[in-house]
């Protein structure tokens, strides 16, 4: 509950930033950008009857294509990150690896949006995800096992235009796996709320 309400207090404080455009246009051209924000992840074992979590930071750069449809907008972006995240199940799980850490993701998708205001557009946004796992032992008994998750990503954020070519955006996103570590897990579910700084051209 204390992630959404500071959420929303971020949210609001975009929503307050002093709008740069003159009209109501949607944002148009090629940006890159970089990203930071939290991270957290729950993994299921591969039978559903217990789960992990964990917290981590989550930093990656991204890169796009928006084309304007006067107040509204479409486009392409891609993303590469990576995280800390790091899960060990409970000492009841009977699996042959006992945790998972979660490294480098990255993202191909669409993504659609509204000019709210001169200057402020919220969107939406879909695609293809991957990230790179290492199931471990926290014994060492065996080799880590190394694996790349494929899934799907949505989720929404708002952008806001900022002085010269400069836009910032606060963005939540939900990404879903299957069959982790080669089927040893079962699903992965990553959670996200960052802030982005970028430049558009």
């Amino acid at each position: 509950m204390k992630r959404v309400f500071a959420l929303a207090a971020l949210g609001a404080g975009f929503v307050a930033a002093p709008a740069m455009a003159q009209d109501n246009t949607a944002p148009g051209g090629l940006y890159v950008g970089a990203i930071a924000g939290y991270e957290g992840i729950e993994v299921e074992s591969a039978d559903g009857s217990v789960s992990a979590d964990a917290d981590s930071a989550v930093y990656g750069i991204t890169a796009g294509y928006d084309l304007s449809l006067g107040s509204a907008f479409v486009g392409v972006e891609g993303e590469l990150s990576t995280s800390g995240g790091s899960t060990t199940f409970p000492d009841s799980f009977s699996g042959a690896r006992d945790g998972l850490d979660a490294d480098g993701q990255y993202y191909i998708g669409a993504r659609a949006g509204l000019a709210l205001t001169p200057g402020i557009a919220a969107y939406g946004k879909i695609g293809y995800t991957s990230l790179d796992t290492k199931a471990f032992t926290s014994s060492g008994s065996l080799d880590e096992l190394d694996d790349n998750a494929g899934g799907l990503r949505f989720g929404g954020g708002v952008q806001v235009q900022l002085p010269g070519p400069f836009e910032g955006r606060l963005e939540y996103r939900r990404s879903r796996y299957k069959d982790i570590a080669d089927g040893t897990y079962g699903d992965a579910t990553t959670d996200q709320a960052v802030a982005s700084l970028g430049v558009r051209f």
